[in-house]
């Protein structure tokens, strides 16, 4: 641990006069961050609840590996910006492995900020409980950050979450996560609107074969009073994740697009957040679209593949499209493309524009604004996964109609955050239409899509 004053190894008799009692056996080092006092816990399975309550701004709780059975409930706990509270397993394998009980969620946030949860891994053994959740009963759960998840065994049935938020969650990271066959990979806020996430960063994570959703936000009614000050409009980001159903979606009634967004508030604090949607891979799914959103929105540098249905929806849910941006992404459907449906009276101030994309889908656009797209009919030889990663450049190949994008078009793209990137390197043409998966995920899809963050 970095200390900026001083770092050393306290006894008993220190740490007794700092922080009170200590617990027997306790291995930690003890550094002062600017007026903080931080300690690092070692903790096994048969110890590491007695630990809990202990944790202050700054500590770290570091597991050993091998399996606990007993969740991790992290209540009441307060982090400080600069000094999070860490909870963290090793980097590398054995796991710290968490094995879900019956009537209990794994990991159970409830009052807590600046906390930070990593490097472990979640087996549901198929139970009906969440992996990760802020609990509903919670005023708040903020500023949360889980990292290098792995998330496995929680597909007992569609509303079996891997990470869910039932609270009002603000500043929310989830990155470098790995989701496999939950009933819903990740469902943030409640189904009545009444649990707001916002200002969240979510990038990095492979959602595969969820029958629900891969990734659900919910519409949000008016923020809680306590938030309503918090006026400055916020954007949730989503990037560089791979999205992925297979053949056990849910069908008829239960079907559920790969990602679904809902909208902000209509009014008040948070009605001019939007979300930032870019670099990720959606891929399949038989039963629905690969995409719905409403509300305030730029989606932009990422690549949709549906071999058997639909890509891109934005539509009325529980409000209607507002000012949309839909620009540089690439789309290969059996079904239609990119649709944008409208009610029949929209309010003429909503700004909602498709632009240079790249579609390739048996019906290509059914939108009122469009121009500078590239279409052609579906092409079915390239939906193979050595196809992907050039999938762009195969489209743009094929096509007769290519044009480059006026300048003064992408002017227009710059006011989006990363607008010119693909993965981690920089457009090597801003003129030119679709999007290029990034080395990551395709990687990912070259490994057979089961890589886990914790390293052998």
């Amino acid at each position: 641990m970095h200390c900026r004053t001083m770092l050393r190894v306290h006894c008993l008799s220190d740490w007794t006069m700092n922080r009170g009692n200590l617990l027997p056996g306790l291995v930690f080092m003890s550094c002062l961050l600017g007026n903080v006092m931080a300690a690092d816990f070692k903790a096994g399975p048969d110890d590491y609840r007695s630990y809990l309550a202990l944790l202050k701004p700054g500590d770290r709780l570091l597991l050993e590996g091998g399996d606990y059975f007993r969740g991790l409930p992290l209540h009441d706990l307060q982090g400080l910006p600069e000094h999070p509270i860490v909870i963290e397993g090793p980097q590398t394998k054995p796991a710290a492995r968490f094995i879900a009980r019956a009537g209990a969620n794994t990991v159970s946030l409830a009052n807590v900020r600046h906390l930070v949860i990593r490097n472990l891994e979640l087996d549901g053994r198929n139970l009906p409980v969440d992996a990760v959740k802020a609990e509903g009963h919670a005023s708040f759960a903020h500023h949360v950050t889980l990292e290098n998840l792995r998330i496995i065994g929680h597909g007992n049935n569609q509303q079996t979450v891997g990470i869910s938020t039932k609270c009002p969650a603000k500043g929310w990271i989830i990155r470098n996560n790995f989701i496999e066959g939950a009933g819903t990979g990740i469902y943030l806020g409640n189904s009545d609107g009444s649990a707001p996430f916002w200002a969240g960063l979510i990038e990095n994570n492979q959602v595969l074969d969820s029958p629900g959703y891969n990734l659900q936000i919910k519409h949000q009614k008016a923020r809680p009073v306590e938030y309503l000050e918090d006026a400055a409009p916020a954007a949730t980001i989503i990037r560089n994740n791979f999205f992925r159903k297979s053949s056990n979606s849910s069908i008829e009634k239960m079907a559920r697009p790969n990602v679904l967004l809902g909208h902000f508030p209509l009014q008040g604090a948070g009605s001019d957040d939007r979300y930032l949607v870019y670099g990720n891979l959606f891929l399949n799914n038989p039963t629905e679209a690969l995409f719905q959103a409403e509300g305030r929105l730029a989606l932009y540098n990422n690549i949709f593949i549906n071999a058997t249905g639909d890509a891109i929806h934005i539509q009325p849910h529980n409000d209607i499209p507002r000012d949309m941006e839909i620009f540089y992404n690439t789309v290969l459907a059996s079904g239609a493309g990119i649709i944008v449906r409208e009610p029949q009276q929209v309010d003429v101030s909503y700004t909602q524009r498709v632009t240079g994309n790249v579609v390739a889908a048996e019906t290509t656009l059914q939108v009122k604004s469009a121009a500078y797209n590239l279409q052609m009919p579906y092409q079915p030889d390239l939906a193979m996964t050595d196809k992907y990663h050039k999938l762009t450049a195969s489209l743009i190949k094929r096509s007769r109609n290519r044009k480059d994008l006026p300048a003064r078009l992408v002017r227009n793209y710059e006011a989006y955050l990363d607008w010119d990137k693909e993965g981690a390197g920089k457009r090597q043409n801003v003129l030119m239409p679709g999007a290029v998966l990034s080395r990551e995920i395709d990687n990912w899809i070259l490994r057979g899509d089961a890589s886990a963050p914790i390293s052998n």
